[in-house]
């Protein structure tokens, strides 16, 4: 054997690899469980105030008004919540809201059980959906800044599956303790507080973003936590100085720079929402106006799809273009819609299939709220954008519920499936004549115009 300090033999230098292509360790994953856990208890916090207000009615005294304030209180809140927590995260980091978060959503969630009066639980839901709206932003930047751009769709998917089951459940354990007795509803929503307690540990123990320290002065700490966490074979993010900011985040949003991605994440996002939340809702009112007997059949059939279509979105999510992905859900369903609207009385299975159809692409296609996104913008704008998207999805959710029922009794249903093949037209057309495509982007330098953007 030759001495290793013989002319022309050298040690094998160990495999260095860069940040975005790191290879998938343990800590990823645990980050992954983090933040889906996270998304789950969200899901679940939104999803328990439906059936515990039926059993809340009695108990509180609730007028239809006060149902109506109750059961938009979260989203209103979300709203705020979304639309302030980015700046913020942006400017102090993602790990101060991500670790703490879930132990605030827990201790409100555990107060229904003193509740006495009909404003005390608006109150309660406000701050509940505002702290649901903060865990939207920051999950998806803390995840996506973390995860190895190999398999960052499939991962980011996850978040999407974690929503709709964590909606799921809440209705599950409603149903069970619906007979509890008197007061049930108010077990009903402080089940809710579970899920959050079980994943506060795993966030507490989670470091700061690299990626946010080293645009932020802070490299040594990016190096540590990289070498300590992720391994001595995947460099740290470089340090890269953020542009001199002469303006606030919104602001530089809607700049000339940002104003286009902006808006596509914001026209995306509404336009699945919109129809989402206005089938999703009144399926059951919706399949019986177009003849379906066994409309409640057919609602089963339509969520089952939903989920389905959730977890059939990771597998494609990485094996086509974002943009074909965006483009093609929304052109789908579209069509989904616009046979239902033109079809004159077609067989009840035809009418559940094509909602089943309608209801699995847009459910796939939802999935890119968690992956495309987040891509869209750089570091030091990405919570911000994130929180302005959602919130502007929160206003077309509300409103599309709201209209739904108004437009099917004024107008008939053939005319509510047209205002949803139009709004998903309208999403399909505007992403693809602006979307940037983001799949192999570089979160290090997410610049518009740039290759790696």
């Amino acid at each position: 054997m030759l001495p290793s300090h013989e002319p022309g033999v050298t040690a094998q230098e160990p495999k260095q690899f860069a940040y975005d292509d790191a290879p998938l360790k343990a800590f990823h994953a645990r980050v992954a469980v983090a933040a889906v856990g996270g998304v789950f208890s969200d899901g679940f916090g939104l999803g328990s105030i439906g059936i515990a207000l039926a059993r809340a009615e009695s108990d509180l005294q609730l007028t239809p008004v006060w149902m109506g304030l109750l059961g938009g209180a979260s989203l209103f809140g979300l709203f705020f919540g979304a639309l302030l927590t980015g700046p913020v995260a942006d400017q102090r980091g993602r790990r101060p809201v991500f670790a703490w978060n879930m132990l605030l959503l827990s201790l409100f969630s555990a107060l229904p059980l003193l509740v006495s009066a009909s404003w005390q639980l608006l109150v309660l839901r406000l701050v509940i959906g505002f702290l649901l709206g903060t865990d939207y932003v920051v999950s998806k930047a803390m995840l996506t800044e973390f995860t190895p751009r190999s398999v960052r769709g499939r991962i980011m998917s996850l978040l999407s599956v974690a929503w709709a089951a964590g909606y799921a459940c809440a209705f599950i354990v409603g149903v069970l303790l619906a007979d509890a007795g008197p007061g049930s509803w108010r077990w009903m929503l402080v089940a809710a507080a579970v899920p959050s307690l079980l994943v506060l540990p795993l966030r507490l123990g989670l470091p700061e973003s690299p990626l946010w320290l080293a645009q932020h002065g802070r490299s040594a700490d990016a190096a540590r936590i990289v070498r300590e966490r992720i391994g001595t074979d995947v460099q740290p993010p470089p340090a890269v100085a953020p542009a001199p900011r002469v303006q606030g985040r919104w602001a530089e949003l809607l700049s000339p720079a940002w104003r286009r991605r902006t808006l596509v994440g914001c026209i995306f996002f509404v336009c699945q929402v919109i129809p989402y939340f206005a089938m999703g809702t009144f399926v059951s009112r919706v399949l019986a106006a177009l003849q379906v007997r066994n409309e409640h059949l057919g609602g089963v059939f339509y969520n089952v799809s939903l989920v389905a279509g959730a977890v059939g979105g990771i597998f494609i999510v990485d094996h086509i273009t974002r943009r074909q992905f965006l483009v093609g859900g929304f052109a789908l369903t579209a069509a989904a819609m616009l046979v239902l609207t033109l079809a004159d009385s077609p067989p009840p299975a035809v009418t559940i299939a094509l909602f089943a159809l309608f209801a699995g692409v847009l459910s796939a296609s939802t999935n890119l709220v968690y992956v495309y996104l987040p891509e869209l913008f750089t570091t030091d704008l990405r919570a911000s954008g994130i929180g302005m998207a959602i919130a502007a999805s929160r206003i077309g959710s509300a409103i599309s519920t709201f209209l739904m029922p108004l437009v099917v009794a004024d107008f008939g249903v053939h005319a509510a499936l047209g205002a949803c093949v139009a709004v998903l037209g309208f999403g399909g057309l505007a992403c693809y004549l602006w979307a940037p495509e983001t799949r192999h982007v570089r979160l290090i330098a997410n610049m518009p115009g740039s290759r790696t953007s």
